[in-house]
């Protein structure tokens, strides 16, 4: 048997007081739990203070009979699902139809027989808790699914990660290997350059000194390229073009930094070489432009062991997260004026710093930007949400890279943010 009659609570429904007493006794004498009303107003009052299993309502009754009665509570949601039998001692075909048609399941016709009476409650209890446990399997069923779809979607996640990573570190290190060969070229000749230009201004100061008065064609040539000037302004290029090949250097060592192939195992590296990488390749969204300054970087390092880690991985994380806080830098100059800009400046904090136990790694990544709604707050880092427009972001950034802190390095990476005011990352990582 699907269910207990004790566990069961009827209500019967009906205007005569004396068919309550004779269907009160009945279901009372097997175990059931009884309630009684006589009017389908005062049911419905019933129904919503206390949900029965099952009711028994008479068609006929002052005021809203048993259609009208049973009409309202199946267009309820909280009661739709409550077997309804009609008492009548009506038989007629046309009223059981319309009876059915509105969402009774069963008829017992007035006089009714006590067996058959128990019997019909007992099928109709069987089938309620029959569908009860069928739609607890269903939500049992709904739930795994959900974290099936969850587990999907790390899935995923976990997926154009690995492959966006795998992608950018073969291109950026096939570029960076492309660009040592003539870099280091350039560099080494830049040396034998400077020497040799020095040997030539030596030779024309010897000239000079001892053929002061040369022939007018020459003096002519001289101030024509304007000499002295060339010739004090030869180490300044020459001092210029090795400053920009260090620059050169510096990118391509970044890029060698920030793409490195470590997908397969952890490897033990400095943090703020991490950051400093990022730094640089972001370095063309800093700089200042027409409408802005510079967008000031500001770093406070603590002393920090090395962190095993997938640094790779974690560089992504911090290559998001500076290009967030750009992004959202950029969003809160929208109708300033340069002046005010440069009175109340764009700036990225990033803060390191060991927890108190010093088992944890911090890392704080702060913008004075526009700052979040908690609304959004809480939803940043779900799967394919994005505050950008249509084309200019997936939704998959920040996902990633809380997958990359929390499962990879069994971190975790939250935000603080107050509207108008900016917001903070805060990378924890454990250092074992």
């Amino acid at each position: 048997m699907l269910y207990a009659p004790e566990d069961s609570l009827i209500l019967v429904v009906d205007d005569t007081t004396t068919n309550l007493e004779i269907v009160f006794d009945i279901l009372m004498n097997v175990g059931f739990k009884v309630i009684t009303e006589n009017d389908g107003k005062r049911a419905i009052q019933q129904v919503e203070y206390r949900l029965p299993d099952l009711i028994l309502l008479d068609v006929m009754m002052p005021g809203i009979d048993g259609f009208e009665t049973c009409k309202l509570l199946k267009e309820n949601s909280a009661t739709c699902d409550i077997p309804i039998i009609f008492m009548t001692a009506n038989s007629d075909t046309d009223s059981k139809v319309k009876g059915l048609s509105i969402g009774a399941v069963d008829y017992i016709t007035k006089p009714f027989h006590e067996e058959e009476l128990l019997a019909r409650i007992k099928t109709h209890l069987q089938l309620r808790n029959l569908t009860k446990t069928l739609e607890k399997r269903v939500a049992e069923r709904t739930a795994a699914l959900s974290k099936a779809l969850k587990d999907l979607q790390e899935s995923q996640l976990q997926l154009v990660q690995t492959e966006k990573m795998s992608a950018l570190g073969q291109l950026v290190a096939g570029v960076a290997h492309e660009i040592n060969n003539p870099v280091g070229f350039i560099h080494g000749n830049l040396g034998h350059a400077s020497v040799y230009f020095q040997d030539m201004i030596n030779i024309i100061n010897l000239y000079q000194q001892h053929y002061p008065n040369p022939v007018p064609e020459i003096q002519e040539e001289i101030a024509a390229i304007d000499l002295k000037y060339m010739l004090a302004d030869l180490p300044n290029l020459i001092s210029s073009m090795k400053e920009g090949v260090q620059r050169i250097r510096n990118i391509s060592t970044s890029l060698r930094t920030f793409s490195r192939a470590d997908s397969d195992r952890k490897i033990y590296c400095n943090i703020h070489d991490g950051i400093d990488s990022t730094i640089m390749i972001l370095k063309h969204r800093l700089k200042a432009s027409e409408n802005r300054p510079d967008i000031q970087v500001i770093k406070d390092y603590d002393s920090l062991p090395e962190l095993e880690c997938f640094i790779g991985q974690l560089n992504q994380v911090f290559m998001n997260l500076l290009a967030n806080a750009i992004d959202a830098l950029e969003e809160s100059n929208v109708g300033r004026t340069y002046i005010e800009i440069e009175a109340n400046p764009n700036k990225v904090l990033i803060q390191t710093t060991l927890t108190e136990d010093k088992n944890h790694i911090l890392i704080r990544i702060k913008d004075n930007g526009m700052g979040m709604s908690t609304d959004v707050q809480q939803k940043i880092f779900d799967y394919l949400f994005t505050t950008k427009p249509v084309g200019q972001g997936t939704g998959l950034g920040l996902s990633i890279a809380r997958q990359i802190v929390v499962e990879k390095h069994g971190g975790t990476l939250e935000v603080n943010s107050v509207l108008g005011e900016g917001s903070e990352f805060i990378i924890k990582l454990p250092i074992q």
